[in-house]
């Protein structure tokens, strides 16, 4: 038989649980409060969060209902972190970095040639490939394309708009003229120019588009700076140029005031023998073997020209849009144009194929340093100064000049008949037609590129 024990039968046994139990309530609320005073905020954490889910149980919308709420943070898995931020460098890094629109390769492109020698009438005979009877035409079909970005082809419809009541010049050597009629060819598709001026040796010229009261010109000054010359329109020199490396060549400067827009640009005429003056005394020379002159080179010469010319811009209370165009490398192979030199590709080269004269590197060299200065100094005067950077792409062209062609059927009477080849000039249509593309992308959308 088991005995029924009952609590209370036993008045002592009682009073010892009591006092247990009461000791037992008292050391649990004194953990209650210390805990209370050492961990305030896990207290509020914990009542928050009872709060937010009775609120979000009874609600669609608890923030709605509860504006002055202090949201908890939301924290994502560690991988979604890493996946955010690196997104978020990712977008500020394209931001930051802008695409550099002379630096990519030649592309194929099917659309071809924007004029012909039929529909544009101003390409000077030496370039007029196709009319001289060159008989490959695969040089038509590349595009330039920077490997960062796209640039569209140049648009004469968009370009006469922003030209309108404008006037825009090409300063410098042949090169120039060259560049001026590629222009010419591509607006000659939506308006006809009307010649309006020309020099003796047809050398400098000036074009009217009276639809936009639009004026084009070329102004012919090889140096840039003041020049004797005593050459015949064949390259025979008589007599060594003297040149004044302190003073500029006026046919331009005092047209400058008039002008909106500029391209302007040196190149291979430093190369030529050449003595120097300044300060109105003889300074030294470049190739002058026989005089008892020091030889400076040409690379002295060709930097004080540069800087002079942008010290000009720089400084003048006029302030046009002026691109400072790098120099123009050339093809010549087994030789120079003198002395045999041909170019015959037909394709493009690629990136490394080919490396760069060290004549052209030591110029462009010259006109970086150079335009980086002038840059600075301009951003503080309001003067708009770009660089049309056309020497590495034109590099990879050895297929666009005119080559034989420069004369009118060359070989028709003689196939093996030995004449001169022009590897500096680009034929018209040609790869020179894209440089309107880079100047035109640079005018409009400039601050997108470095």
């Amino acid at each position: 038989m088991v005995k029924e024990m009952r609590l209370d039968s036993n008045p002592l046994a009682v009073d010892k649980h009591k006092s247990l139990f009461l000791k037992f309530a008292v050391s649990f609320l004194l953990m209650g409060l210390a805990f209370r005073l050492f961990f305030p905020d896990s207290f509020t954490f914990s009542t928050q969060l009872e709060t937010t889910s009775i609120a979000e149980d009874q609600t669609e919308s608890p923030v709605a209902s509860s504006p002055n709420r202090t949201p908890l943070p939301f924290v994502l898995p560690d991988n979604e972190i890493q996946i955010s931020q690196n997104e978020t460098d990712s977008d500020s890094e394209s931001e930051a970095v802008k695409c550099d629109i002379f630096k990519g390769d030649w592309i194929p492109d099917s659309s071809g040639p924007r004029y012909t020698n039929e529909s544009c009438h101003v390409i000077e005979s030496h370039q007029n490939c196709m009319k001289n009877g060159r008989p490959d035409s695969g040089y038509f079909y590349w595009r330039w394309n920077p490997r960062d970005c796209e640039i569209p082809r140049f648009s004469p419809e968009r370009f006469f708009d922003l030209m309108r009541n404008k006037s825009w010049a090409f300063i410098g050597d042949s090169i120039a003229r060259n560049h001026v009629q590629s222009l010419l060819c591509i607006l000659s598709q939506v308006e006809q120019a009307v010649e309006v001026y020309h020099d003796e040796e047809y050398r400098s010229k000036r074009w009217h588009f009276p639809t936009h009261n639009f004026t084009l010109s070329v102004i012919w000054s090889p140096f840039l700076i003041k020049a004797d010359i005593f050459e015949d329109m064949n390259g025979v020199s008589s007599k060594e140029i003297q040149l004044n490396l302190d003073k500029l060549d006026k046919l331009w400067t005092d047209q400058y005031e008039s002008l909106d827009y500029i391209v302007i640009g040196g190149g291979k005429w430093f190369l030529k023998t050449a003595v120097y003056h300044e300060n109105g005394t003889i300074s030294g020379c470049h190739y002058c073997p026989g005089k008892n002159l020091t030889d400076l080179g040409f690379e002295y010469a060709y930097r004080k020209a540069i800087r002079e010319v942008l010290n000009f811009i720089t400084g003048s209370k006029h302030k046009p849009v002026v691109f400072l165009r790098t120099t123009t490398p050339d093809h010549f192979e087994n030789g120079e144009w003198f002395s045999g030199g041909y170019c015959n590709r037909t394709v493009p080269f690629n990136e490394g194929e080919v490396d760069m004269k060290d004549v052209d590197t030591a110029m462009r060299n010259i006109e970086l340093e150079e335009f980086e200065k002038a840059a600075e100094v301009g951003s503080k005067y309001g003067v708009v100064l770009k660089l049309l950077d056309t020497t590495r792409l034109s590099l990879l062209r050895p297929d666009g000049h005119p080559g034989p062609y420069r004369q009118f059927h060359p070989f028709a009477e003689d196939e093996n008949a030995k004449v001169q080849n022009d590897c500096l000039h680009w034929c018209l249509p040609g790869p020179i037609d894209s440089w309107n593309d880079l100047a035109m992308e640079l005018l409009v959308n400039g601050d997108k590129y470095r």
